[in-house]
């Protein structure tokens, strides 16, 4: 019986882990999904993270060390996540190695407190790249409009940097532009730009959660049951129609004679990485933004339920460019009945920002509760 991921493999796309768990690498789970189902990388999830903490002992001896050391909970938290990092980059070296550093990558998020903030954004992410000390490391940067600035200005500087929470399509033309400037100003200053890498992460299932919750109000609030059809049509299709019309972007900047003169002097492409992949609403099918969202130079950062069930009943294809007329009439469609695109995006980023906020409070809420149990 085959594989469907590594089918994702053969079609060109990189699965990642959208979640690092001390358990998992010690019980060599993480190294079997990278030899058994082609595990290709890893990001770093507070949500988790403090999941892990809280219900599991896995940190408990490190904690009590750091608690020697009088460490606050921010600074427990980053050496309990740089430990990690560590251990997880050198697992993913061999194949960081063997693809020529275009995989093997794990990712660490800059504090959502700094979105707004470029220069602190940039001092973390400096930070992080120092004391982590690993080629194959991604540092996290939103694609806030302080954060493109701190995104060009790591990249000069030889950083390699995922890009989040990115919504809109004109949001991820920032991006990519932003990686195409710092090549270009490396390559000016006489640098080496064939080992920086970087992804661009669209998150995916908030767009429906968003969308469908404003048709479902909507539809409650028609009268006319033709009106309720032609809205309820409409649900579950935006985020992938959003993908899709981001891969098109992707396609049409990385085809472009300015990248194939980057490309000749050894630059990577900036993959897209769908993030925010795991299914949502109980109606729509597990693995649906998996299944549709495949297609080559693309990475997709799944929790590690959705890579057990894709593998279980996943249907691998060639699918990021099906539809693209009707991925295009459905956003036009949307608009028509008054759900505007870039209202929605941008409501998402802001929301996104704060649910990071939200995640990164309750993390050091829960060490700092941990900590008080550990010393009593």
């Amino acid at each position: 019986m085959t594989n469907p991921l590594l089918e994702l493999k053969a079609l060109g796309q990189s699965v990642w882990l959208d979640d690092i768990d001390r358990r998992q690498l010690r019980s060599g789970q993480f190294g079997r999904l990278i030899d058994e189902d082609g595990l290709a990388g890893a990001t770093g999830n507070p949500t988790i993270f403090e999941h892990s903490i809280t219900h599991d002992t896995t940190y408990d001896e490190q904690m009590r060390q750091l608690l020697q050391e009088d460490k606050g909970p921010k600074e427990i938290y980053e050496a309990l996540a740089m430990t990690d990092e560590r251990t997880v980059a050198d697992l993913l070296r061999p194949l960081y190695e063997r693809t020529n550093g275009q995989d093997g990558f794990v990712s660490i998020e800059v504090s959502p407190y700094l979105a707004h903030d470029t220069a602190s954004t940039l001092a973390e992410v400096r930070r992080f790249w120092h004391a982590i000390d690993r080629p194959n490391l991604m540092v996290k940067i939103p694609s806030t409009a302080a954060g493109i600035p701190a995104i060009r200005q790591a990249l000069v500087e030889g950083i390699n940097i995922n890009i989040t929470l990115i919504f809109s399509l004109a949001n991820y033309r920032q991006v990519a532009e932003a990686y195409l400037d710092a090549l270009e100003e490396r390559l000016a200053a006489g640098k080496d730009i064939s080992h920086i890498a970087s992804v661009a992460s669209f998150f995916v299932s908030r767009v429906d959660v968003l969308v469908d919750t404003v048709l479902e109000d909507r539809m409650n609030a028609s009268g006319e049951s033709g009106e309720r059809q032609k809205l309820a049509a409409l649900q579950g299709k935006a985020a992938i129609a959003n993908a899709r019309l981001a891969y098109q972007e992707f396609k049409g900047l990385f085809t472009s004679p300015r990248f194939a003169a980057l490309k000749q002097r050894g630059a990577h492409v900036q993959r897209p990485l769908w993030a925010s992949t795991g299914a949502k609403n109980p109606a729509y099918r597990d693995v649906l933004y998996v299944e549709e969202l495949i297609g080559p130079d693309t990475v997709n950062t799944m929790p590690l339920t959705t890579i057990e069930r894709f593998r279980e009943h996943g249907r691998a294809r060639y699918s990021i460019e099906d539809n693209l007329p009707e991925a295009q009439a459905d956003l036009a469609r949307l608009e028509d009945v008054g759900i505007h695109y870039d209202q929605i995006t941008g409501q998402l980023q802001e929301e996104g920002v704060q649910k990071f906020i939200d995640s990164f409070e309750k993390l050091f809420e829960c060490i700092e509760s941990k900590r008080k149990g550990l010393r009593s």
